[in-house]
């Protein structure tokens, strides 16, 4: 078999690159079986992988994390997949690993479906932040929750308890089904309504995949569905817009609630013509910035994981591992049409 020139010079640039590679990144862990330093590049290169391009609070956050890469000189990147599925994650993170790079920032799209990969990388030495969504414990190094699960549930409830009186018929139009967030946050609201308002009724959780369009059907099909509907809880960015673009232009415009956790830029004109009373969220870009210094206080051995132990985060200041790995951003902020004109994001 006869190989071109260009195969062959193609063949020993793989070659070198490999070996150079193997050189820079040494060998061996830290002797005890775990990812190690010396096994990583150990440069404070950190990659962000939503669960999907394209989506306007992944773009919040990310704008966060590169803005904090930058104030401690290191290198952001972010790479995803534009539908939010659990195993679209797998072959970014297997790159990832591959190049060797600092550390994976990333919001799981299903607990389990990218663990190998994230054990790979960690075996390689590249530190694993989870935000926004997390994996099962042992696949990652630290959580970066937005706000406290049962915090971020009782305040949904709170909101459309309020919109509608304290009774009635409601739903939710959650993100994918597979989601971590989101269905604890829906076990929790199950328990929140089940314990402080028995004169709501949950009629119907459905799933919008975080696609625009199909949040927008799943909306119409439940206000057809239920008749005596009184209000939507969606705990999505994508679905409570998509959600409010439907309702504000329907017969259930004042009559059907809708509340959940968007951004503010997003929700302005739906806030502003009456369509929504209120929703909560935190600040994305906060969360993005918090969860690139927890990389980096990872990534220079400042911290392991462990609970107790303490970094700085910039601006932010000082924060604090809990248990299970886990560094809560803060409480949910309500907005509403009193104060969203102070918020751009």
């Amino acid at each position: 078999m006869k190989f071109s020139t260009l195969a062959v010079r193609t063949a020993a640039l793989v070659t070198l690159s490999a070996l150079a590679l193997t050189a820079c990144s040494g060998e061996g862990g830290d002797g005890d079986g775990t990812a190690g330093a010396a096994k990583g590049s150990g440069e404070l290169s950190i990659t962000f992988v939503p669960k999907n391009l394209g989506n306007p609070y992944f773009d919040t956050s990310s704008k966060g994390g590169k803005a904090a890469v930058a104030e401690f000189s290191g290198t952001f990147s972010e790479v995803g997949p534009t539908q939010a599925t659990p195993d679209a994650q797998v072959s970014y993170i297997n790159t990832l690993t591959q190049q060797q790079v600092g550390a994976i920032v990333i919001s799981a799209n299903d607990p389990a479906a990218i663990c190998d990969a994230l054990g790979e990388a960690r075996e390689a030495g590249v530190k694993v932040v989870t935000f926004d969504s997390d994996t099962s414990p042992e696949c990652r190094d630290l959580f970066v929750n937005q706000a406290d699960a049962a915090g971020i549930a009782k305040v949904q409830v709170d909101m459309i308890a309020e919109q509608i009186g304290g009774s009635g018929e409601i739903a939710i139009l959650s993100a994918s089904a597979n989601a971590t967030n989101q269905n604890t946050w829906i076990e929790m609201m199950k328990e929140e309504l089940a314990a402080n308002h028995p004169g709501i009724t949950l009629v119907e959780v459905v799933y919008g995949d975080d696609d625009d369009q199909t949040s927008f059907d799943k909306t119409a099909a439940l206000i057809q569905s239920h008749p005596n509907l009184k209000g939507i809880v969606s705990p999505t960015t994508v679905g409570i817009a998509a959600a409010a673009r439907y309702i504000s232009t329907s017969s259930a415009k004042g009559k059907v609630a809708i509340t959940g956790l968007g951004t503010p830029n997003q929700m302005r004109e739906y806030v502003n013509d009456g369509t929504v009373k209120e929703f909560a969220l935190w600040n994305p870009e906060d969360l993005g910035y918090l969860s690139s210094y927890a990389a980096k206080a990872l990534i220079d051995g400042s911290i392991k994981g462990a609970e107790g132990e303490k970094f700085t985060a910039g601006r932010l200041n000082e924060y604090t591992v809990g248990a299970d790995g886990v560094v809560v951003l803060g409480e949910p902020f309500r907005f509403n049409a009193d104060n969203i004109g102070q918020f751009d994001f």
